[in-house]
């Protein structure tokens, strides 16, 4: 047999099959085979009966490495189809459906020694034969009689090493190896068995669903609706008819909440993807899903690849979410992927959101996705009182800090109460930026065109691009003098600013700086929840979708910041976080409050945000978005050049224009814009980035072939040339 292998090698030179011989495997597994004198890993990804290669070069493939097809047909097709939309190379499209780590054998199944009782008979039967002195020994025997297998580490700790030894030697005790799974978030509290009663809106939901199981719907409920409740029902009613479930959340800070829901409905059956678990767990829950012990994946973006069969249900939530858009190799979107995925399986397409992004609202509204609506929370309790504030006024009546009167007001009240407040800020550090007051020299990255962010906490001045550190400056190095102002506050600052108007109250932090172990997010939300904080800080991570019953404020912080950003998407942004941000407020019995700040009261964004009236803000963003040839009504694509050679990216961006330019003859009414330019980031990791940007007509699908086709012809290999379609973030 002649088998059709991809080496596991990302290289545009050997984006390629190659042939290979052999019996007895299975299309879908990865191989060890001898390419180019050395022996590298592999993918099957299909097999014949002839070849063209001579049989004096044709090779055999060395072995397997795994005892199981690691992507399954679907996959395999699923594969071919992102190859196809998104321009990827083989290798980096089949990497998102295995482990990094089992790639180059760099994790392993764990096991354990485990003991138990190897003789038949009552336990005073089997202490007999032991010494009345052997006190540890008759202790041990004891408790495995009463508790069964145990570990024999655990063993060790109660009763001591060596007594576990003496007794196999004696028979009465004998050990094995077994497989322990490394579990992420065992120690998650979960309430088992509560009573679950949908209202008409949620059941209304839940028909609507099932009755087309192979159709694309988007839920549209405004925060608090309970669309989770119907999420968790529509999965369940599948698992009992036999099917697998994904169910995908933009933000790893949202995993812990799902995830203690879905145990306590599903229990085991449960398997966790994301990025953030270690080596170890992230193998075992893919394993565990591949080998039919889970049927339902939850994950950020990439729990999409999940080896699950059968899928009977795709759900994402909060699907408005940019992290949904790969902005790193290989380039996809989530929402696509997807859909393509359940067509496979013929399974529903559900997607949900309070803010859906327009695109999918356009969608829904042309009819290629059912709408289903949900304009009450539960129970019809109120949405949350939001008031506005003018910081420009505030500042003119001379207060010069970041919490208006207001919000302190509203934070003394609720504090009195018992009840507790989320304070957002989308900014991380202690401030934006150092700079020296005496001749302006402001600290920035050395291998980034971004000024440094001050972290008081540890010292340090860091990039938030790169990730590089500093030491925190004492004196300038321009003019030597010792006298720096710093800028806009962010998160550190805030908790700290908050314990010293509030002496006494118990302030958590959430940002990427306090949740970068892989637990964080489920210890600071846990802690929360459990009211051993009265206060939350934190940026979009705690925007949505998390339920604490005790919060009655929500403070938004400069609410107009991303605003002012250079990009089509600002208002839709903000008015995505805003609304999610403001919904975490009275979510139980109290109704809720929210205090918005900014300097820009009368924008009509944060004036419909503040309504949570999303139609209102879909029909005026939807109208500009037409009349300026915007998404969903063109596609945007950024051609992005970058490299250290600044003059390489230069005369490659001036060759491939020029092409582009051409194509734009040919084709004038595909075309609704073109240019060049420097990225407004101008340099990042070392690397000077320049960009094409075109706004192209959605229905002219073969220009962007034509495109791929452009950028494939580089001609300097230290420029990489990366195509990226409606990118979600234009720096």
């Amino acid at each position: 047999m002649i088998y059709s292998v991809i080496v596991d090698v990302s290289a545009s030179e050997v984006d390629k099959i190659f042939d290979y011989k052999g019996e007895g495997y299975s299309v879908g597994s990865r191989v060890l085979v001898d390419f180019h004198f050395r022996k590298v890993e592999g993918f099957i990804v299909g097999e014949k009966q002839t070849t063209d290669c001579p049989p004096s070069k044709l090779k055999s493939i060395i072995c397997a490495l795994d005892d199981f097809v690691a992507i399954s047909p679907t996959a395999l097709e699923l594969c071919n189809y992102m190859r196809q939309e998104y321009h990827l190379k083989w290798v980096d499209v089949l990497r998102l459906f295995v482990p990094a780590e089992m790639r180059g054998n760099r994790v392993r199944v764990k096991s354990a020694k485990q003991a138990h009782i190897a003789t038949q008979g009552s336990l005073e039967n089997i202490l007999q034969s032991l010494k009345p002195n052997a006190t540890k020994q008759r202790d041990l025997v004891t408790f495995l009689y009463n508790n069964g297998a145990t570990f024999c580490s655990k063993l060790n700790e109660m009763f001591g090493n060596g007594v576990v030894a003496q007794l196999e030697k004696k028979g009465i005790v004998a050990t094995e190896e077994v497989v322990v799974r490394r579990t992420p978030y065992k120690n998650l509290q979960v309430l088992a068995g509560q009573q679950r009663t949908l209202v008409p809106a949620q059941q209304n939901a839940v028909n609507t669903v099932l009755q087309n199981p192979q159709g694309r719907f988007l839920l549209h409920g405004v925060t608090g609706s309970g669309k989770t409740e119907v999420y968790l029902t529509i999965m369940e009613q599948l698992v009992k008819q036999g099917k697998t479930c994904i169910m995908l959340v933009p933000e790893i800070s949202l995993t812990p909440n799902m995830l203690r829901q879905l145990r306590e409905r599903f229990g085991n059956t449960v398997a966790l993807l994301h990025s953030g678990l270690s080596a170890g767990e992230r193998y075992d829950e893919w394993l565990r899903l591949k080998n039919g012990e889970a049927q339902i994946a939850i994950g950020a973006r990439s729990a999409v690849f999940a080896p699950l069969e059968n899928v009977g249900a795709i759900i994402i939530d909060e699907e408005h979410d940019s992290s949904y858009i790969s902005d790193n190799n290989p380039r996809y979107n989530t929402l696509d992927v997807a859909n393509y995925r359940a067509s496979i399986h013929g399974a529903l397409l559900v997607l949900g959101s309070a803010t859906p992004s327009l695109s999918s609202f356009y969608k829904a509204k042309k009819g290629d996705l059912q709408l289903i609506s949900m304009p009450e929370r539960i129970n019809k309790r109120p949405l949350p009182n939001v008031e506005i504030v003018d910081m420009a006024l505030e500042s003119r009546s001379g207060n010069k800090g970041i919490f208006s009167q207001r919000l302190k007001e509203m934070l003394q009240q609720t504090l009195d109460k018992g009840n507790q407040a989320m304070l957002f800020l989308n900014r991380r550090g202690y401030s934006s930026f150092l700079q020296c007051t005496k001749c302006g020299y402001v600290a920035k990255c050395t291998d980034c065109d971004v000024s440094l962010t001050v972290h008081r906490e540890d010292g340090m001045l860091k990039c938030h691009y790169c990730g590089k550190r500093f030491y925190m400056l004492d004196k300038c190095p321009e003019c030597h003098q010792s006298s720096f102002k710093q800028g806009k506050i962010g998160t550190q600052q805030i908790a700290e600013i908050l314990g010293n108007l509030y002496p006494g109250v118990k302030v958590l932090r959430m940002d990427a700086d306090t949740t970068q172990n892989k637990e964080s997010h489920g210890k600071i939300l846990e802690a929360f929840r459990n009211n051993e904080a009265q206060i939350l800080v934190g940026t979009q991570m705690i925007a949505k979708g998390h339920d604490f019953p005790k919060v009655t404020l929500v403070g938004v912080l400069d609410g107009d910041q991303s605003l002012y950003h250079s990009d089509y998407m600002s208002t839709e942004r903000t008015f995505q976080l805003i609304t999610q941000v403001a919904g975490r407020s009275g979510r139980d019995v109290e109704t809720g409050s929210v205090v918005l700040q900014t300097y820009n009261p009368t924008h009509y964004c944060l004036q419909l945000a503040a309504k949570q009236d999303y139609l209102s803000f879909y029909k005026r963003e939807i109208n500009a978005r037409e009349a300026s040839s915007f998404p969903p009504f063109a596609e945007i694509v950024r051609v992005l050049y970058q490299g250290e050679d600044e003059d390489a990216c230069i005369d490659e961006l001036t060759l491939q224009f020029a092409k582009f330019s051409n194509l734009k003859g040919k084709n004038p009414q595909a075309f609704f814009y073109l240019d060049k330019m420097r990225c407004p980031l101008k340099r990042a990791e070392k690397k000077f980035r320049f960009q094409v940007l075109m706004k192209l007509d959605v229905n002219k699908k073969n220009i962007i072939a034509d495109v791929y086709s452009i950028c494939d012809g580089k001609t300097h290999n230290n420029v990489q040339v990366f195509v990226e379609r409606n990118p979600q973030n234009l720096s």
